[in-house]
């Protein structure tokens, strides 16, 4: 059986850092329930959050996370959540079992002129706003924050007045779509791997060589 703590202690100590977990990514099994291809199923493997982030290629291996692309897909999800590229729901700051509510919200414009003709943001007085989708518990909104206090969820957008339209997003019932909720899924974030043609890039000159080897056979005939 491979020991987890021997294969940590034999990490390289010139890893890069192991980032924080987030609200909606808090643990490993959900990083691999998000990142999809079925890499859920090693869950058992990595328990960690420290064993996520700090094991090699190899260490996967020796834990029996195959096929090699499996490994390679794993390593660069955590590249780049390591540098703050998340998948949809990764910015969301307010969640509570998985899941997050979003809101359409008009906020005014700190230091915003009077809006010109033909703007798509309104005027309301001498105040300009603008409509936002947030993630923000009521109690801050109360407090009528403007747009510069505020960040826009991403992936989202607005659709018509007030309706709330992104990936994996359902109404909130009687709220005509200006409130959503968003909850983690499985492969929310996976990249499909493309179609392979003539075998795949390490196998296409042997597959085209042996078909142009069996063209060449078949018109001697």
């Amino acid at each position: 059986m491979i020991c987890l703590r021997h294969l940590h202690a034999r990490a390289s100590a010139s890893q890069p850092p192991i980032p924080q977990p987030t609200p909606f990514v808090p643990d490993a099994s959900t990083f691999l329930k998000l990142i999809g291809r079925n890499l859920s199923q090693h869950a058992g493997k990595l328990p960690t959050w420290q064993s996520l982030f700090s094991l090699t290629s190899n260490q996967l291996r020796e834990l029996g996370v195959e096929p090699a692309r499996t490994r390679r897909y794993l390593l660069w999800w955590r590249h780049r959540f390591r540098n703050g590229i998340f998948g949809v729901g990764g910015d969301l700051k307010n969640v509570k079992d998985g899941g997050a509510e979003l809101r359409v919200v008009e906020v005014r414009v700190a230091n915003a002129e009077f809006p010109k003709s033909g703007s798509t943001s309104t005027a309301i007085g001498l105040q300009r706003t603008k409509r936002m989708i947030v993630n923000e518990p009521p109690e801050v909104m109360e407090k009528s924050p403007s747009s510069d206090q505020l960040k826009s969820v991403d992936g989202m957008k607005v659709i018509g007045v007030r309706t709330i339209v992104g990936p994996y997003v359902q109404p909130v019932k009687g709220t005509s779509g200006s409130v959503a909720t968003i909850k983690v899924q499985e492969g929310m974030w996976e990249v499909r791997r493309g179609l392979k043609v003539d075998g795949g890039e390490r196998r296409k000159v042997q597959v085209r060589r042996k078909r142009l080897l069996e063209e060449r056979r078949t018109s001697r005939k």
